[in-house]
């Protein structure tokens, strides 16, 4: 319900399309959740009690190349959480981090992330203001990966500023010699014929 919420979609056609339920247990499960005030009597929106029942994990990176050590990184980000998010990089945001055009479009990678059992929804960031996603989205904890170049005090005092009382949480990674730039290093221009 809380992905559906963001996205802005109906729940029910989405719980259908992901589950083996039917629409009378849908729906019946809904009853249930409106009569213990977790869900709004519109039946698409949480309540705030059940909005705070849910701890929300937010990860973000390029991720053009998938490779394990993002398996890794996204499996423990979702270990943290009962919901995670993940933010791709735009396409000019992946230029300015990686200096490089990526091999995969904006959406083409938010649809690979997608695709990843842990991951329950994947969203394409903001290019002038993470901030504006983050405040989106309002996760009780910012999963940072070893590699990443944000600093745990520029996230903290940028969700003080959107009063977002998120904890920061930097990942370690038992395979740091898997990264995106060392296999386009290793592989050079060779990969953009693959």
């Amino acid at each position: 319900m809380y992905v559906c919420q963001i996205e802005g979609k109906e729940v029910s056609k989405i719980i259908k399309k992901k589950t083996i339920f039917s629409e009378d247990m849908i729906d019946s499960k809904i009853d249930e959740l409106i009569k213990n005030q977790l869900v709004n009597e519109d039946r698409k929106t949480l309540t705030n009690a059940g909005r705070n029942s849910l701890c929300v994990v937010l990860a973000g990176g390029v991720f053009d190349i998938i490779h394990p050590g993002h398996i890794y990184t996204l499996n423990a980000a979702k270990e943290l959480g009962d919901i995670l998010v993940v933010v791709v990089a735009t396409d000019n945001t992946a230029v300015k981090m990686k200096k490089r055009r990526p091999l995969h479009s904006q959406e083409q990678r938010q649809e690979l992330v997608n695709s990843l059992s842990m991951v329950d929804l994947c969203l394409i960031g903001q290019e002038d203001d993470i901030f504006k996603t983050v405040n989106h989205v309002k996760p009780q904890i910012i999963a940072l990966g070893y590699d990443q170049i944000h600093q745990e005090k520029f996230i903290t005092e940028g969700c003080k500023k959107i009063e977002l009382d998120a904890i920061v949480a930097r990942l370690q990674s038992p395979i740091p010699e898997s990264s995106s730039s060392k296999i386009q290093k290793e592989y050079g221009e060779s990969i953009h014929g693959i």
